[in-house]
């Protein structure tokens, strides 16, 4: 497959300059890897990235992120954002949040995206690299609660690719919505580790 980086739309939130745009976009490709689909032009949306079966997932994330030049926020526990670690964290993209609860937490998150013109929070469904028994639904609640898209990006590890699989607006139906977004990742994703894929991609696997 020819290696493609799509362009950053101007409505989406940015970060980095054009030599750590550069350097990241060296790498990435220096890897043999690609991006494919075009991102849309949201200046606030929840970015979803699946199957999440490696630590590895994070490295190239992290160089297609900063190649893109896509700021992209991240929540984080609100007990780490003490010295010497808060501007870090800060920097990073990070949010603190308190894990109280499930209702608490997407509310802290819905506030955090209402005060921001622009924002992407990014967010793994399946919440751990380990085989999860079903997605957590946190990403489309607060996506729903906040009235702003769901980005979909997928790792396929066979052909060295991260594809962005267009944008899905939540209608409040998450289990009729969650199967239409599992339907983008159809013959689009490949995990690092295959035994820890979880089920409900596993069940797309033999779709592909």
């Amino acid at each position: 497959m020819p290696q493609h980086f799509p362009d950053l739309p101007p409505l989406v939130p940015q970060r980095g300059t054009a030599y750590s745009r550069a350097l990241c976009k060296k790498l990435f490709l220096g890897q043999g890897w690609t991006v494919v689909g075009e991102i849309p032009n949201l200046p606030k949306a929840v970015a979803i990235i699946s199957p999440h079966t490696s630590n590895i997932d994070g490295w190239y994330g992290f160089l297609a992120i900063g190649g893109l030049g896509l700021k992209i926020t991240v929540l984080g526990k609100d007990s780490l954002f003490k010295p010497p670690f808060q501007p870090l964290l800060n920097w990073a993209g990070l949010i603190p949040v308190r894990r109280d609860s499930a209702h608490g937490l997407t509310e802290q998150v819905v506030a955090t995206i209402h005060a921001h013109d622009k924002i992407w929070i990014g967010m793994a469904p399946e919440g751990t690299r380990k085989k999860a028994e079903k997605m957590k639904s946190g990403f489309y609640h607060i996506a729903h609660a906040a009235g702003i898209p769901i980005v979909m990006f997928a790792f396929d590890y066979d052909h060295k690719t991260i594809y962005c699989l267009g944008a899905f607006t939540p209608t409040g139906h998450y289990q009729q919505d969650l199967e239409q977004i599992m339907q983008r990742y159809v013959g689009h994703f490949s995990p690092k580790n295959p035994d820890w894929l979880a089920e409900p991609l596993q069940k797309l696997v033999k779709k592909n």
